[in-house]
């Protein structure tokens, strides 16, 4: 199995996040406050992500990624590939993205003289309050949100890149970087738009049992917040996440191209 194409993953993820923390930390309102969460964990999901999607398009295909330029898969096949990416991936996500909302949605003060600490002290603590109030299922509360919303999501999003960079880009030619850039920025809005409705529910499963529980499932969650809020919320923080989107995927695209195409 080629590795390479995990450690380009690896260093792209981490590149991505350092560009994209700016936005996170002016996220808006309960899920979509932002926060600083170690770069190391990110990295390790993008990894799995790029991957698992190329060495998956080999099986499929029987190329590499350099081969796929003289001889693109088709978009069933890129779907596939990335559909796959996306379930594996939501399994490594899932611990670290339920230490990141748990973070983010602390309504406790920030630790200071003669004031209430936060609950959390920091992710360690995080996870280590979780494993002992919840058990290690509770690390993979919203898991299944979490799995239907990155297996199509990242399907859509390896397709979308695929067809944008074929579009402006000859037969057996490598992409320019400037169309990688778009390319990667369009699938990271794409996906945020597909992924925004179950990401609100993945969250709110996150934090449910925190204090007390007030769903019975994913479907409860569903149909709860849509009778309260409307539909509306299903979409709370797409604008921001698009924004932020763009410029992440843009970087995470390009880094990761040029990497496999420097180490040849």
């Amino acid at each position: 199995m080629p590795v390479e194409e995990f450690v380009a993953g690896w260093i792209s993820g981490a590149l991505g996040l350092v560009l994209g923390h700016p936005f996170d930390t002016v996220k808006l309102q309960g899920f979509f406050k932002g926060m600083s969460f170690p770069i190391a964990s990110i990295a390790v999901v993008n990894s799995v992500l790029f991957g698992v999607y190329s060495n998956t398009l080999l099986v499929l295909t029987a190329t590499s990624h350099h081969e796929r330029r003289f001889q693109p898969p088709s978009y069933t096949q890129v779907f596939i590939a990335g559909c796959t990416s996306g379930f594996l991936q939501a399994y490594f996500l899932a611990p670290f993205d339920l230490i990141k909302v748990r973070l983010q949605n602390q309504t406790e003060p920030r630790a200071q003289w003669r004031s209430t600490p936060p609950r959390y002290r920091g992710p360690v603590h995080c996870a280590a309050s979780i494993m002992q109030e919840e058990g290690p299922r509770g690390l993979f509360r919203g898991a299944w949100a979490l799995v239907l919303r990155d297996t199509p999501t990242l399907g859509i999003y390896f397709v979308t890149y695929e067809w944008l960079c074929r579009q402006s880009t000859l037969d057996g030619q490598n992409p320019s970087s400037t169309t990688v850039l778009v390319a990667g920025g369009f699938a990271g809005i794409t996906s945020w738009v597909t992924a925004t409705p179950l990401d609100v529910i993945k969250s709110r499963m996150q934090m449910d049992g925190l204090k007390q529980r007030e769903y019975q499932g994913l479907l409860d969650c569903l149909v709860s917040s849509a009778r309260r809020e409307g539909l509306g919320v299903f979409f709370r923080g797409l604008t921001i996440n698009s924004a932020r989107a763009f410029p992440v995927n843009a970087v995470t695209f390009l880094s990761y191209e040029y990497l496999l195409h420097s180490w040849g």
